[in-house]
């Protein structure tokens, strides 16, 4: 399976949908799926009854999840929606940004 490039806690644009232009932070990812939940983006209405959780029940906005393929990472250094590449730097894989060759990975 490919290593996928958009990983959890990164700022990402939506490419494609009815979302399109709009960014935010990954909450997660699933790689098996190939997806991911992005805060703010494919937002759907839920009904809930009365609970523990929601005690007055009502209309509650959820994040469902969104194809990896219609999301750009947003690189910290440019503030531009990038393609990444790897790079391998002594021991460890690094993101690489690809308009401005800054590391993205902080760690």
């Amino acid at each position: 399976m490919n290593q996928l490039k958009v990983k959890k806690s990164d700022r990402v644009l939506m490419i494609s949908g009815r979302d399109r232009g709009k960014a935010g932070k990954v909450i997660s990812v699933n790689p098996k799926l190939k997806t991911a939940v992005v805060e703010g983006i494919n937002l759907y209405k839920k009904h809930a009854k009365p609970s523990r959780k929601y005690p007055q029940g009502g209309i509650i906005d959820v994040n469902v999840p969104v194809k990896i393929s219609n999301l750009m990472v947003i690189c910290p250094a440019c503030q531009k929606a990038v393609r990444t590449k790897y790079k391998n730097t002594g021991k460890d894989k690094r993101r690489i940004c690809n308009k401005c060759h800054e590391v993205i990975d902080a760690a």
